[in-house]
């Protein structure tokens, strides 16, 4: 048998900076552990698309060969995805725990285990680069992928061992969500960002073995010659496919869950008003996590997929709208003839709403069968995912960022460079992304090194080109702000947000055993603005306890 885990009261963390840099079973720790090393992946993704963005930027090769092209395009997507699997266990990880009531995650050394397996599954992934690369793109569909050289195979051990620590960490968070809330907290007085990081975690555990599966498959192909998506040898490779993408589009929602609990989580508290129709919202992060394995089918339309099956596809991708439309109509609601404040973070959660309202209004030509056949792999694609991931995810972890730093470190970020890193940001990938869309319906292909001169695409690479070269520069400023404020920043030590969450309740920094005193539940999580309105209490300990 394994060593009992320690009570929180026998956990002695080294003291400092020094912690964040070993083994640590202090779920707060293990949050800046992930924040980090998504920080890290976040800008190393975003070089490499500053890169082949430059090759793009007039027709012609200038500096890269195609194999360095295409190396570039998948490593900037996979890595990105990386960073953000563990941007969400950043969240999840220091947030969480807090929110609910509870002491630690479930399993402090599970929770411990899942962070250090990411760490090599990055390496990994990285490594891909220095030993042959790859032409794959982030999808490696075969045959491509079984002929390729050796970096796909470094490509997809990466990938399985970051997947495999992402179905611990939801393993731990369900187990936390469920069994050790707060007494009183029922599920329908539950922050909404639980609810969304139980959705996103049941999702995870699911789903996440098929992409496991489908890379194993070629691995197994590659090394043992087992023709899995081989035609000669009795194959299919569409059978990849259905692998890949059964897991590649729930996985948007394992993105985006999260970042739209951030939304509804911050929206009551800079509105001063109760989140319109609780219950809806909560209910629908589980009903957007039930269809999206009813849509894969949709990244298939051009594959040759059996044409009775496009339809019920089609309707399926429609129907994902629903919840997410309930969603929207709730964020409206709650800011109607609320006492709105525009703080750093309100600003970056104003701004999810509109850059996800334009992924979600991009969306459904390529989940229509007759649009879709036309769109599919050109730029318009690009441009939709996009929007769908940086107002899924990247505003609203900047929002959380902002919001959550205080209870981090026990300072406030500078509102200033906030407030320049947004208005530089949100501009510039609206150019961005409406430049993609644009050259994407007059033609252009996804993932190609070059293009015709004459096809009158120049100009607006260029402008998607200096547009990219903008985002990063407000995201340099981002990383100035933290650093500065991290050491310099104003001292905050109480509810510096008037939250009525739990987190807000207890000092910050938070102290390393979270609460000195059990709490309890008492009344609704969002009743902002209403008088004599409760939402936690403190649980009195009899005298000599």
């Amino acid at each position: 048998m394994g060593k009992p885990v320690p009570e929180a009261e026998e956990v002695h963390e080294t003291p400092g900076g020094a912690r964040y840099f070993g083994v640590s079973l202090d779920h707060k720790v293990i949050g800046v552990q992930y924040g980090f090393l998504s920080m890290i992946t976040l800008a190393l993704g975003g070089t490499f698309a500053l890169i082949f963005r430059t090759e793009l930027a007039q027709a012609g090769l200038d500096f890269l060969n195609y194999l360095q092209f295409n190396t570039l395009i998948g490593m900037h997507g996979m890595v990105l995805i990386a960073s953000i699997l563990m941007g969400i266990a950043a969240m999840a990880n220091f947030i969480i725990p807090l929110m609910i009531g509870a002491k630690d995650m479930a399993f402090p050394r599970l929770n411990a285990f899942s962070f250090w397996m990411a760490v090599p599954g990055t390496v990994l992934l990285v490594s891909a680069m220095f030993v042959g690369g790859f032409e794959t793109g982030w999808t490696a569909y075969p045959p491509l992928s079984v002929r390729g050289p050796m970096g796909i195979q470094m490509f997809f051990l990466g990938v399985y061992i970051v997947g495999w620590s992402s179905i611990l960490g939801s393993l731990n968070l369900i187990a936390t969500i469920l069994m050790m809330r707060a007494p009183g907290m029922t599920l329908f007085r539950m922050p909404i960002f639980a609810w969304a990081m139980l959705a996103t975690s049941i999702i995870s555990t699911t789903a996440t073995q098929l992409i496991g599966l489908s890379f194993q498959m070629v691995m197994f192909e590659r090394l043992l010659g087992m023709g899995f998506f081989d035609p000669a040898s009795g194959g299919n490779p569409i059978l990849f496919q259905h692998l890949f993408w059964f897991y590649s589009h729930p996985a948007v929602y394992i993105f985006v869950l999260p970042g739209l609990g951030v939304i509804s989580e911050l929206l009551p508290v800079f509105a001063r008003k109760p989140l319109f129709g609780y219950r809806w919202v909560a209910l629908s992060s589980m009903g957007i996590a039930l269809t999206g394995f009813l849509v894969w089918g949709h990244h298939m339309f051009t594959s040759g997929m059996e044409e009775y099956l496009r339809v019920p596809f089609m309707y399926s991708t429609l129907l994902v709208a629903v919840p997410t439309g309930i969603k929207f109509f709730s964020w409206v609601a709650t800011m109607w003839q609320g006492r709105l404040r525009f703080p750093t973070p309100m600003l970056f959660v104003l701004g999810g709403v509109i850059v996800f309202l334009m992924g979600g209004l991009t969306g459904p030509p390529s989940g229509t069968v007759s649009t879709d056949l036309h769109l599919h792999d050109t730029y318009y694609i690009v441009g939709h995912f996009h929007n769908t991931m940086f107002g899924g995810y990247i505003f609203p972890l900047f929002a959380a960022i902002y919001y959550w730093f205080p209870k981090i470190t026990g300072r406030r970020m500078s509102e200033k460079l906030g407030k320049a890193h947004f208005w530089l940001l949100l501009p510039a990938f609206l150019l961005q992304t409406f430049g993609q869309m644009r050259i994407g319906l007059l033609g252009m292909r996804r993932r190609i090194a070059d293009y015709d001169p004459e096809m009158g695409f120049t100009f607006s690479n260029q402008l998607i080109t200096i547009a990219g070269f903008l985002v990063a520069f407000s995201v340099l400023i981002f990383f100035i702000n933290l650093w500065i404020s991290a050491r310099k920043g104003e001292v905050v030590e109480g509810n510096l947000w008037e939250s009525r969450s739990p987190e807000w309740q207890i000092p910050s920094p938070a102290p390393l055993h979270n609460f000195a005193e059990p709490i309890r539940v008492v009344g609704e999580p969002y009743d902002y603005g209403l008088p004599n309105s409760r939402y936690v209490e403190t649980v009195r300990q009899p005298a000599g306890d």
